[in-house]
């Protein structure tokens, strides 16, 4: 027909990917197709992934892409990380992808951008290395994105401090050598008095594994503290002042649960479209048919559209601007889409997508974490409020 080409263009590289990217890209993902995905299942089984997976990528300079050589690291930025977050998610497991993902975007960041040069060299460097294992705390049974309503004290004494209280919903919270912790260090309400102190598992820090609809790879934990002395030294950042390591850090993670999204979407539709064109009926694939056709292009704008608000966000983030409002709505516009498009696929392939040989019914249950975890929907949607000033 005129006007419409008779196959579709190559994709030229997107900004702000380059071509060192995508030959980055091209790497992570063979080490993701032939060390990790052939195990993924096992792991699902085993409802854990072993701790080596975190020497293997060390081995290869993935948990230190976005850090200095100095730590270890390869000295590249966030946009070679953003890279490994989307290839990770070509394994097919999320709770894999959470496990990695939780110790390089969300756990280790804060001792980069707020420790002093004896934490970094204490947990950074170790971390890159993969010889330790880091997670963030500060989730609580009753204190979610309610950062004000944090119970968990910290109360000073000689040394140290002495750290009372628990910990909900913690990815890597069993494994994990060390905790980056939000805690109370004052009585005063609000924001006010939260600081964050690195602390280690160790005597007092009692884990308990959580079972959960997803991810079942990955370790989520329950942690109590019960008078565990943290010394001086493992204090992160200014005293006082954790809410704004804790805004800091919001962004970056929202921002890495988007990517992941929109990979798995990715993902989940090539492998659908490959399925529909190979499973025929009433003598023809069923690709073929206008309804299924229908669904395949709605499906490809709500990637599209979510990549686009997506990459945009990471251009503004890379550069250092206020992306606030970018990061919001592409966390809240991807999360949903990705459990929405997971549903779906697993429609298209009928009761095959219910089977578990084909992974589509674990895709959707790894996605339904996306519009609760890191701040949930509503959430989303009350801080865009807000820059609205409504």
């Amino acid at each position: 027909m005129r006007g419409i080409p008779a196959a579709p263009t190559a994709r030229q590289l997107l900004p702000p990917f380059t071509a060192e990217h995508e030959e980055l890209r091209e790497s992570v993902r063979r080490f993701v197709l032939t060390e990790l995905k052939p195990y993924a299942e096992q792991w699902e089984e085993d409802r854990w992934f072993p701790d080596e997976v975190f020497t293997k990528l060390a081995s290869v300079g993935y948990l230190g892409l976005k850090y200095p050589t100095q730590y270890g690291g390869q000295g590249g930025d966030m946009l070679h990380d953003a890279v490994l977050i989307q290839e990770l998610s070509q394994a097919g497991s999320g709770g894999l992808a959470a496990g990695i993902g939780a110790h390089i975007g969300i756990a280790t960041p804060p001792i980069h951008t707020f420790g002093t040069e004896d934490q970094k060299q204490r947990y950074l460097a170790p971390a890159i290395a993969g010889e330790k294992i880091a997670a963030l705390a500060i989730t609580e049974p009753d204190a979610g994105s309610d950062v004000a309503s944090i119970r968990t004290s910290a109360k000073k004494v000689d040394g140290g401090w002495l750290v009372n209280g628990s910990k909900m919903f913690i990815t890597n919270g069993v494994r994990a050598h060390y905790f980056v912790t939000a805690v109370k260090t004052s009585s005063e309400g609000g924001h006010a008095g939260l600081s964050f102190l690195i602390i280690e598992n160790g005597e007092g820090v009692t884990t308990s594994k959580i079972e959960k609809l997803g991810w079942h790879a990955s370790d989520t934990a329950l942690i109590a503290f019960d008078d565990v002395f943290v010394p001086d030294e493992n204090l992160l950042g200014e005293r006082d002042k954790g809410f704004y390591l804790i805004m800091a850090n919001f962004q970056w993670e929202r921002l890495v649960m988007a990517l992941g999204a929109v990979a798995a979407m990715e993902r989940l539709f090539e492998q659908t479209l490959r399925y529909a064109q190979e499973r025929s009926a009433f003598g023809r694939p069923i690709a073929h048919f206008q309804v299924t056709r229908h669904k395949f292009a709605e499906m490809a704008t709500t990637i599209e559209g979510g990549r686009a608000l997506t990459y945009h966000a990471l251009r503004l983030h890379h550069l250092g601007m206020d992306c606030l409002p970018e990061v919001t709505m592409a966390k809240l516009a991807t999360q949903r889409a990705a459990f929405d498009l997971a549903d779906e696929c697993l429609q298209i392939h009928g009761g095959a997508g219910y089977m578990v040989e084909y992974g589509i019914e674990r895709a959707a249950r790894d996605l339904r974490l996306g519009p609760i975890g890191g701040g949930t929907d509503e959430i989303m949607r009350e801080i865009l409020a807000k820059v609205l000033a409504l």
